[in-house]
Formats: structure tokens, C-alpha cells, sequence
């Protein structure tokens, strides 16, 4: 696949090459089929923010790397929000501790951030369209949170303060 070639090409690429997009009348997809070939952790680093120690603590799928990436990307474009996923969307990848399917999302604000762990059981299209979904529900709620005055997180799901 195309999308293999070029990430091959980007890390044989001296320095570690990067890659941005920026998608009108393609809606994200350019990026969506650059995501299908495996290895986007380093621009978690690289690019976010994400402290070397979350990932070799915590690892790359995890409550606290995903929030670091929403807050990151919130920073990093001064947007009022930033939404964040990361998992392991299949085929392979997973471990009995961190199965194929297992997704962190989170949604960030100059003063907050929520997260939430879901496990998806589809293959690896249907675990990132299932994600994409529950990432856009999160955001929506966390938006009418802000509208209404009740900024409150649900404790269950997780509040990123203070890990």
C-alpha cells in the first residue's frame, strides 16, 4: 500500500522526516490512510508534547498519553478544544494486557481534561470508525458541559488532573 511506502520513506529519511496535512474536499482521509500503515507514535513525542517518560511508563496507549496529546494539539493550534486518540486498532499490536481493540480518548480545554477507555472488537476499520464516533460523542458532550455551566467530569470515565 501507498500509505506503507511513504512511512517507510519518511523514516529511512535522514533526521526523521514529518509529515503534516491539511485536508479540505478530502474530509481527513489523506491522514485516515496514512494511519493504516502502523508507527504513528513518534509524532506523539515529536510533535505534542507527550512526555518521554507517560510513554515509557505508561506506554503509547494509555489515559495519561492521550490526554497529553489533547492538550498538545489544543496548545499547539490555540484551539478552545483538543481531541485525542490512541490505541491499538488492529490487526495485530495488541497484548493481554493492552489488547487489539483497547482505545483511549480525550477531549482537553485551556483549564480541563476527560478521558475515556473503550474496547472495540471489530477488525482494524471498524475499530477506527467506531473510535471516531466515540471521540466526536465525547467532544459533543464535553462542548454542552461548557454551555451549560456544568464543567463537572464523570469520575468513572476520568478526570486528567493529578493522575
Amino acid at each position: 500500500m501507498i500509505e506503507e511506502e511513504i512511512g517507510n520513506e519518511l523514516r529511512r529519511a535522514g533526521g526523521g522526516a514529518t509529515l503534516a496535512t491539511a485536508e479540505s474536499c478530502t474530509g481527513g482521509l489523506v491522514s485516515h490512510r496514512l494511519t493504516n500503515a502502523p508507527g504513528a507514535n513518534e509524532a506523539k513525542e515529536k510533535v505534542l508534547g507527550v512526555a518521554g517518560e507517560t510513554l515509557r511508563e505508561k506506554g503509547a496507549v494509555s489515559a495519561e498519553c492521550a490526554v497529553e496529546m489533547a492538550r498538545g494539539v489544543r496548545g499547539l493550534f490555540e484551539s478552545d478544544f483538543g481531541v485525542a486518540t490512541t490505541g491499538i486498532a488492529g490487526p495485530s499490536g495488541g497484548t493481554p494486557e493492552k489488547p487489539v481493540g483497547l482505545v483511549f480518548i480525550a477531549v482537553a480545554t485551556r483549564d480541563f481534561a476527560d478521558y475515556e477507555k473503550h474496547f472495540f472488537h471489530g477488525d482494524r476499520e471498524t475499530n477506527k470508525r467506531e473510535a471516531a464516533e466515540a471521540a466526536l460523542g465525547m467532544l459533543k458532550k464535553n462542548i454542552l458541559k461548557i454551555k451549560t455551566g456544568t464543567k463537572g467530569l464523570v469520575a468513572q470515565k476520568g478526570r486528567a488532573a493529578g493522575f
